[in-house]
């Protein structure tokens, strides 16, 4: 069992870059960065519960990391940067802590390294359980119009939220709740300490509104990125000045490729 994917060549010598979508999202998700960068040959997954992967289910983050481990090996995949949004970039992180073979670099958009008081994670945990429950009982437009409302995507407009509520309502509601609970940010071990210890480069991206990532930033051993006139999905706000950040990342990091 492997996760689902697209792939999407380039040029030989360089790097693949792997990329991991968002909580309710799929492979589409960074497709229209990639395609700003056609010299490195890409990889688009389906984590588990979502698109192709729909049928697939984890346990938990070693669990996950594994699977993707053994997906990469299926496509002969031995030199990699992960790059991943929210929910991917927990996953891109975690697995890079793992100090994988073959991780040249980890790129990551929004994404939280870990709870570290007892008391969030129970709270975290709660809230968490609740989405599920609701993603498993309620038709699915109604819970993400909820769900559009979290602090963390304020800064979405009306237009922008009925965009996203429209698209993600496409999923299927029962593997989402399932991959919500294994993946949740309260059964996420704190990664600071491991990311500092990973050799690989890392670099951070977050909109310039999105403020509670920014702070987050600040606690973590990462060259960091602000991407202007965006919020949390900073990719989807401005996609132009993602992939020129990505481009100029990777440029700055390969040196040995003509």
């Amino acid at each position: 069992m492997i996760l689902a994917g697209e792939t999407r060549a380039g040029k030989p010598g360089f790097p693949w870059l792997v990329f991991l979508h968002g909580f309710s999202g799929d492979n589409r998700e960074w497709q229209n960065i990639g395609k700003k960068l056609p010299d490195y040959p890409q990889l688009y997954l389906d984590l588990p519960g979502h698109g192709g992967s729909q049928d697939i289910a984890v346990t938990g983050f070693n669990d996950l990391s594994q699977l993707l481990t053994k997906t990469l090996l299926s496509y002969n995949i031995l030199k990699y940067w992960l790059v991943g949004y929210s929910l991917g970039g927990r996953v891109a992180m975690f697995h890079a802590c793992q100090q994988p073979e073959g991780s040249a670099g980890l790129i990551v958009e929004g994404g939280h390294p870990g709870l570290r008081d007892a008391t969030e994670r129970e709270a975290r945990a709660d809230s968490d359980t609740r989405w599920a429950m609701r993603f498993r009982d309620e038709p699915l437009a109604s819970v993400f119009q909820d769900w559009y409302q979290q602090p963390v995507f304020a800064s979405l407009t009306d237009a922008q939220c009925d965009e996203l509520v429209a698209l993600r309502s496409q999923n299927n509601g029962a593997t989402l709740a399932a991959m919500l609970e294994a993946t949740s940010l309260a059964a996420q071990p704190d990664l600071r300490a491991a990311l500092s210890a990973c050799a690989a480069p890392f670099h951070y991206l977050y909109g310039e509104r999105d403020h509670k990532f920014a702070g987050l930033t600040a606690e973590l051993h990462a060259e960091r990125h602000v991407i202007p006139n965006a919020g949390h999905n900073a990719h989807r706000d401005n996609p132009a000045a993602v992939a020129a950040c990505l481009a100029q990342i990777l440029r700055l990091r390969i040196k040995d490729i003509p």
